[in-house]
């Protein structure tokens, strides 16, 4: 049974490669986690500075030494970081599936990046953790993400009505699905 122990891999594609993410990273992510375009769509507290942002990172490296949670930072073509993808968390005894998240900064959007970084991300969660199921949580308005987690392979189940708090007020989110015996899932994953 896959254990992280808030050791996180490395894992390389063509243009992207993802690592842990690094106190060093704040800025960057603070920028992205931040920006109008994206923070919309993500599931938590808005960040005011990077001082959140290096706090957010401790967090996530904490949650990843309990077994909660495992992120990386995802470097462009460049080596500069351009977003972060990964396990909002996993569950394996008893289910096998994890919850993936990712945002990409805007300057970075439309280009494959992130298609590329989820199938290294979702490879690994099929062949290192074992999982069989892997769920997205999309906010209904958030066409780009639904499309990129079309191509890759998942499939839509279904609204979740006022799934989540915000401070907005309680959202709505469409759960997307793949499964490992999903027919090419083994194939998309491992094309990088």
């Amino acid at each position: 049974m896959y254990v992280c122990g808030g050791a996180i891999p490395e894992l390389s594609g063509r243009r992207v490669r993802l690592r842990a993410m690094l106190p060093g990273d704040a800025q960057a992510l603070f920028a992205i986690w931040s920006h109008p375009a994206v923070a919309p769509w993500l599931d938590g507290p808005p960040l005011s500075s990077v001082e959140d942002a290096e706090a957010l990172i401790a967090l996530l490296a904490e949650w990843a030494v309990e077994e909660e949670s495992l992120r990386w930072s995802i470097l462009g073509p460049e080596g500069s970081v351009i977003g972060s993808c990964g396990y909002n968390h996993w569950q394996l005894q008893g289910a096998y599936r994890g919850e993936i998240g990712f945002e990409l900064s805007p300057a970075a959007m439309r280009q494959g990046y992130m298609q590329e970084a989820l199938t290294l991300a979702l490879a690994f969660g099929f062949q290192s953790m074992g999982l069989n199921r892997m769920e997205a949580l999309c906010h209904p308005g958030n066409l780009s993400a639904e499309r990129l987690l079309t191509r890759l392979g998942f499939r839509q189940e279904g609204l979740l009505r006022q799934y989540r708090h915000t401070a907005s007020g309680y959202q709505d989110v469409v759960m997307y699905s793949l499964l490992q015996g999903d027919t090419g899932a083994g194939e998309r994953t491992e094309r990088i």
